[in-house]
């Protein structure tokens, strides 16, 4: 995957990475964002109604190996789980196709962004590394929520800790096109759904816990047995935005079954192939392409070029 060649896209996740470093530190050989994570391996099935949403060549395969990162929020590596800013979680999955042809998804357990632009986030990014959150009042953060109604209620909506990686919701940020062999085209955003059912801890449970305790619940889990999930699209009708991240379809609209992730065993090398691999927001591949949604490419470049420092970073 090459860099933008646009300069001010190039220039503009630059920035964005800067600002990572400026609040979470400089963490050679981490990610910016999420940078505490876990890999996983297994298979993805395809259901039987697949193929009439797309024809991508994971749906239309009897079944295609997947490995999926979980995480927590922040730049912070060490940040324990039982922290409210480790909250939104993440879960990246990347879909094997054959050897170095992939195509991935990236979620997290909140439904939605709070800014539509790569320019907002970056004005939001620089309030949080110059306010003080215990103390907001006249902060350059406090101004931006105040003019940001979006991004106010992203956060202050609950972010409550889940008991399991495997018992929470994800969600695709972004809305992509899918486009069935009739070529057929619908818009929709993914859903990660667990097996399990999802499950929240309150504040006196989370207090509870373990530093480390969804890390380790989550490969004691799967070493019982297979942790499953639905991947599912909410898929958009007729006149609903689908260029804005902020912007939530109502939950009436239609949810449709891709087909079932299921997660067989933890990565052996977790720390080398997390330097490894590099996720893109962006699916190239036939049958699902990207919307116009402007958080797309500043995403992928700044997961490219965050990417390729990791990679170049001394090995401790």
């Amino acid at each position: 995957m090459p860099l933008p060649t646009d300069e001010k896209l190039l220039a503009l996740s630059q920035d964005l990475l800067k600002q990572f470093d400026a609040i979470f530190g400089l963490n050679p050989g981490f990610r910016p964002a999420h940078a505490k994570g876990k890999l996983l391996t297994g298979t993805f099935r395809p259901s039987g109604e697949a193929r009439s949403l797309t024809s991508a060549p994971h749906v239309v395969r009897e079944s295609t190996p997947v490995t999926v990162r979980f995480s927590d929020s922040t730049g912070i590596p060490l940040i324990s789980d039982n922290d409210p800013n480790a909250n939104p979680r993440g879960c990246a999955i990347r879909f094997h196709l054959a050897k170095h042809v992939h195509t991935d998804i990236v979620s997290q357990s909140m439904d939605g962004f709070p800014t539509n632009t790569g320019q907002e986030f970056l004005e939001l990014l620089k309030a949080l590394a110059t306010s003080d959150p215990a103390n907001l009042k006249g902060s350059p953060l406090e101004a931006f929520l105040g003019t940001h109604p979006k991004a106010l209620a992203y956060v202050q909506a609950p972010k409550p800790a889940p008991s399991s990686f495997a018992r929470e919701s994800y969600f695709g940020v972004t809305a992509m096109k899918f486009t069935n062999k009739d070529g057929v085209s619908r818009f929709g955003r993914y859903r990660i759904v667990p097996e399990a059912g999802n499950e929240h801890l309150d504040d006196a449970a989370v207090a509870a816990k373990g530093a480390n305790y969804l890390f380790e619940e989550i490969v004691e889990r799967v070493a019982k047995g297979p942790v499953r999930f639905k991947l599912m699209v909410q898929v958009a009708e007729e006149g609903d935005v689908v260029d804005d991240a902020t912007i939530h379809w109502p939950e009436e609209r239609r949810v449709q079954e891709l087909g079932v992730l299921e997660l067989t065993k933890a990565v052996m090398d977790d720390a080398a192939e997390q330097r490894q691999i590099i996720f893109d927001p962006i699916p190239r591949v036939e049958g699902i392409e990207p919307s116009d949604d402007p958080l797309l490419e500043v995403r992928a470049a700044v997961y490219l070029l965050s990417g390729r420092r990791r990679r170049a970073a001394p090995v401790a």
